[in-house]
Formats: structure tokens, sequence, C-alpha cells
């Protein structure tokens, strides 16, 4: 491979490779009334470690103040106290839920941002990352009506799980006002913990005492440690499910009107250090899925061993309807099951496509034992023809043409050199095959969806295969195609286009390839498609060499010698 090509796979590996969304930019303006974090936990009900500063306590209309927050004593600094977010605002005491106060102004732009809260620009303050800090100092300006006396309030995010509210800070006068009481927030009560299980899960009653969703299919959570498990039965007004599989930071289902993600309920168990934590979340669309007003869950139970997440909890049929987060389980739902890595008790993505019941199932309806899949019919179909298509006949056809030109030197078929039918026959029908790949995911997610780097390949894949085709079938005959033309119109955007295409397979199979098939024990199933043509093209090389220093026929290369020093 030379540099050209070499350089051409980097830049297509670091595109196709998944992207993380960053969920820490401070942009928060959803909490400008409340200014709690939408953690799904509750705030911490220990003193805060934090306090909040400023240079002057009596102010007239338009003057400033420095405004500080910081780790409260050196003793905590010792210790490495620090937070990653924050939200500052200025409240008037006399309605300290009438909205932020004046504006700021930024010391540091690199830790700190203003936000708009209420309509007025600047009046609150936030981190730009989840960066460690100590300290942050900003400049906050009086209204030029202001109320008698404001007080200071920040929001300090020390983890994911651990912040504090409204930690309140000194009140500053106006001149000529009166100074109000000073208003501390209430906190709320952490939820109970889960208790351990006593016991591992198993899929005995599957389908006769419980419904059952497993991935590999037949599996059993007791004996099989790559088992991805769901059980769900009745009891009473009641429904227990039994949730279990092998994840790095949570596992977790979701009930679903339809196939698509968006709308639904998820239930997660989320790994937190020697913890689980099991709550309820709503996803609205495709966005970040949001914790419900109400917690349905009890009896929460949960296990840790060997990388291996399970949880249980029993949730009311129905409950708080009028919440259109919470779905009752007298309907028919699909369901979801997924897993991927959590930081400090915040998922991420998910690291596979979920596993999607293949029809679906009244939760408190009479047990079944169902199945499922992590890849649509279409998308199957789809993925099958892009491998033929670029594995089997382009890699075939270039080979053809490449090393089977001196073999069949006036042979001819319908008017034309044998090798040139036979490399122009195979790359039709990868030009067919690869139409008819490309169109599938579009009838699939029923028009345009949302464009990824996948997507991007393709479509330039397409435009190439037809452009190419066009190129083999009016003017790339071998007797008016000279070696510049073939190489410069023909051949190298074939080979920069096998490149993307190779890229673009090998990211997606390794990212949709199973935990039981990457595991050290042996290569994953999902590259040896990848590598057969790549195995061809060197043996067709090494054959090609043999053939032209000894001077023997391509197909008689059995005869041929074919010392070891051909391969260095």
């Amino acid at each position: 491979m030379n540099r050209r090509d070499q350089a051409t796979l980097l830049l297509l590996l670091s595109v196709c490779l998944r992207t993380t969304r960053g969920f820490s930019n401070g942009k928060v303006t959803q909490a400008c009334g409340n200014m709690v974090p939408n953690h799904g936990y509750d705030s911490s009900s220990d003193p805060p470690p934090y306090t909040i500063t400023v240079s002057k306590t009596q102010l007239t209309p338009g003057e400033q103040t420095k405004v500080t927050l910081s780790v409260s004593t050196l003793e905590d600094m010792s210790k490495g106290t620090t937070f990653k977010g924050f939200f500052i605002q200025a409240r008037d005491v006399g309605k300290p839920s009438g909205g932020a106060v004046g504006s700021f102004t930024l010391m540091n732009k690199s830790i700190s941002q203003l936000l708009t809260c209420a309509g007025t620009q600047g009046s609150a303050v936030s981190h730009t990352s989840e960066s460690k800090k100590t300290e942050v100092e900003v400049i906050w300006t009086a209204p030029a009506n202001p109320p008698s006396s404001v007080q200071f309030t920040a929001t300090v995010v020390q983890k994911y799980k651990i912040y504090w509210v409204k930690i309140p800070g000194p009140v500053v006068t106006l001149t000529g006002g009166t100074p109000g009481p000073s208003f501390n927030p209430t906190t709320a009560q952490p939820t109970t913990s889960p208790a351990v299980l006593p016991n591992q899960f198993s899929s005995e009653g599957c389908g006769t005492n419980k419904s059952c969703l497993r991935d590999p299919v037949g599996c059993d959570p007791k004996t099989d440690p790559v088992c991805f498990f769901l059980s769900f039965r009745t009891e009473g007004q009641s429904v227990v499910f039994e949730l279990s599989g092998p994840a790095d930071g949570y596992v977790s289902f979701g009930l679903s009107l339809d196939k698509w993600m968006g709308n639904d309920e998820i239930y997660l168990c989320v790994k937190d250090g020697d913890l689980v934590d099991v709550r309820t979340t709503y996803a609205t669309g495709r966005s970040y899925p949001q914790p419900t007003s109400e917690d349905p869950l009890r009896d929460r139970a949960w296990a840790l061993s060997d990388g291996v997440i399970q949880c249980n909890f029993r949730r009311d049929i129905n409950f708080n309807l009028a919440d259109h987060s919470f779905f009752s389980l007298d309907h028919n739902y699909y369901l979801f099951m997924a897993n991927g890595r959590a930081d400090s008790g915040r998922i991420r993505r998910h690291d596979r496509q979920p596993l999607i019941s293949s029809n679906q199932i009244v939760i408190s309806g009479p047990p079944r034992d169902l199945t499922g899949s992590r890849s649509p019919l279409l998308i199957k179909y789809h993925g099958a023809f892009m491998l033929v298509a670029w594995m089997t006949t382009v890699s075939t056809g270039i080979i053809v043409a490449r090393y089977f030109k001196p073999d069949w030197p006036e042979s001819s078929l319908c008017g034309q050199r044998i090798w040139f039918q036979v490399h122009r026959s195979l790359m039709i029908v990868s030009v067919l095959l690869t139409c008819v790949g490309f169109i599938l995911p579009f009838i699939y997610r029923g028009g345009w969806s949302k464009v990824r780097p996948h997507t991007h390949t393709y479509i330039y894949i397409y435009i190439y295969k037809a452009y190419n085709v066009d190129k083999t079938l009016y003017a790339c005959i071998p007797e008016i195609c000279t070696h510049t033309y073939t190489h410069t119109f023909h051949t190298s955007p074939l080979q920069s286009v096998r490149i993307l295409f190779h890229a673009n397979c090998v990211s997606c199979l390794l990212f949709a390839a199973p935990a039981s098939q990457l595991s050290d024990d042996g290569p994953s199933l999902h590259i040896h498609p990848v590598c057969h043509p790549v195995t061809w093209r060197l043996l067709m090389y090494f054959k090609e060499k043999s053939r032209r220093n000894h001077k023997c026929p391509l197909y008689w290369f059995p005869n041929c010698p074919f010392p070891i020093s051909q391969l260095v």
C-alpha cells in the first residue's frame, strides 16, 4: 500500500469512528428557574465545601462587585476537593423564586460563560467544560432599577451524582435599600438504596411462569456470562422485572410503541463503583433520557459479578397515568434492550444496536418466550448486498483485469477480449447490488434520516460506481484505453473507493460485533469477510510474481517453482 492509500485509510478510519457527544458544556438554561441539574439524583445533604464571597456588600444601581465561588477551606483543598460544574445567579431576597437579577461579566472565558435567563442576557454564569476547578471569579453589575437587596446563590457539581443546589451566598444591599432575610434552599432526601440480590437470575420458567427476552436465543444468565436477559411476571396489580447482562456501565430496557427509539419509558441499572443504581427515565425523541417526575419502582435489588450487572424491581401496572412519561403495563409495547458505558453514574450512548423484540407484547399479559433482533431484515439485506458486491464481485473483477490479461491474450467473447468481458460483467453486477443495497435503508427508514459518516461514505461510493460503470460500458474498451487514461479515470478512483468501503465496513462490523465475538479466544467472525479479498489479492500478487519470474502461465502455477524468497 503506497503512502497515498495509507493516508486515505487513516483519514477514513478517523471519519468512520464513532464520535462521543459532550453533555458538560454548561449550556443549562433549562435550570434557570430551580437551578437544579437534571442528573437524575438528589442533591447532597452534606454541608457544601464551597463558599461564595463578594468584594462589596453595598452597591448603587449600575455599580459592580466581584463575585468569587471557591473551595471553602485550605483543608478541603489539601484533600483534593474541586468542582466540575457551577451555575451562579443573583436573586431578589424578597422574591427568591422571581428569577435572576442583574448581569455578569466574565473574567476567565476559558472556564466560564454567560447564559440568558428569563430574557436577560448574561443574568447567569456557568462552566464551559468538566475540567476540575477550585475557584471562579466573575463581575456582577447591579440593574438600573434594582430591588432593595439581592443574594448570590450557586449550584455546584462535584461529580455527576454529587452536587449542591442553591448554595446561599452573601446578601448585597443597594444603597438606600433595606436588606431582606436570607433564604436557605430545601434539600431533597436521598432515595432508599436497593438491596443486594440473594440469588442469580435463571431462565427456568421462561414462557410458562414469566415472559423472557434473551440474546443469544435460549441463553441462561445463570450459566452464560454473556447472556442478555430480561424477564417479567405479573404479581397482583404489579409486575416484577429482572434484567441482566454484561456491561461496563449499564444495562437497560425500554417500552416503545414502535420499533424506533424515542418517546419511550426506559429503565436503567447503572453501575457506580461497587453499587448499582436502579432508576426510571423517559426519552423524548432521540434525546438523552431524562428522570421521571416520580419514582414508580419499589423492591429494588441488584448484583455485580464478573462484569455482569443484574437488577430487579417491581412496578405497578397503572402508575400515575396522567403523566405521559409513565406507560400502562396493560398495553402492547415493543421491548428494547441496550447496554453501554457510564461515567460516575451518567450513561453514555449504547455500545451496540439495541435488541428489539420481534413483536409487541402486553407486559401484564400471559407469559411468552420472546425473540428479537439487533438488526432489521432490510438492514441485513443491505449489508449482505454490499458485502457481496465489494468483497466478491469487485475484488474478483479487479483480479481478473489485473492478473489474467496475459493468459487470454487473443481469446475473445462477443467481440471483446475474455478478461475484459468478465471484468465488465462483474462490475455491472456490483453496480446493481450496490444500487439495491443503497436503496434498502431508505425503504427501512421511510425516507432520509440523520446523516452520519457511514451515509456520506456510501453516497460517495454510489456516485463513483455510477460514473465508473459509464466509463466501462461506453469508453473504456481495451483497444482505446491507454495506461494513463485507465490509471487516472478508472483504476485510481476505484482503489480509493475500495479503501473507503473497507474502512467503512470494518468500523461498522466492529461496532456491531457482539461481546461474545470480541473476546480474546479468537478473531471476530465479523472480520473474516474483510480478510478474504485481501488474502486473494496477496495470493494473486505472489502467483503473478512467480509466473513472470519463471515464464509460466498463471493457471500452471502448481507446476511452477515458488521459492520462499518470493514471499519476501
